[in-house]
């Protein structure tokens, strides 16, 4: 896609700190970063969301993202991937932010908002999901 920021520092029509390329996957430091060592792993195929890439674009994703890991020394981490503008994506391009937690300030800081579960209601959405499988 032509107007898309990831496609065109993938190019290299727009600069970035490449920490790793390979022929389909991408990855540099975030320029407005959590944390030190904040970094995107994308498909170099385009697409919006997760649903949008074939699975052998994807097949190498989470392997950069363990490389990343291991050359920051981070400890604690986040690995998150946003679909959708509620969903926080603010790019329309895919990708997956490797985000180092060294301590209680930096990093990802949002809370889990988890909520109690109606068993019964679980067990019905568990059949349904399962059955799409």
């Amino acid at each position: 896609m032509a107007a898309c920021i990831f496609c065109k520092i993938i190019k290299g029509d727009i600069p970035s700190f490449k920490l790793f390329e390979s022929d389909k996957v991408f990855a540099f430091l975030d320029i407005q970063p959590l944390s030190k060592g904040h970094a995107l792993v994308i498909p170099k195929h385009h697409g919006e969301k997760l649903v949008d890439i074939p699975d052998d674009q994807l097949a190498e994703i989470l392997p950069v993202v363990k490389k990343l890991v291991k050359a920051t020394g981070a400890e604690n981490y986040n690995v998150l991937q946003n679909n959708g503008r509620i969903a926080h994506q603010e790019v329309d391009h895919v990708h997956f932010h490797m985000i180092p937690k060294p301590d209680q300030e930096q990093g990802l800081t949002v809370g889990w908002p988890a909520q109690k579960t109606d068993m019964d209601k679980l067990k019905e959405l568990f059949a349904e999901i399962k059955s799409k499988m």
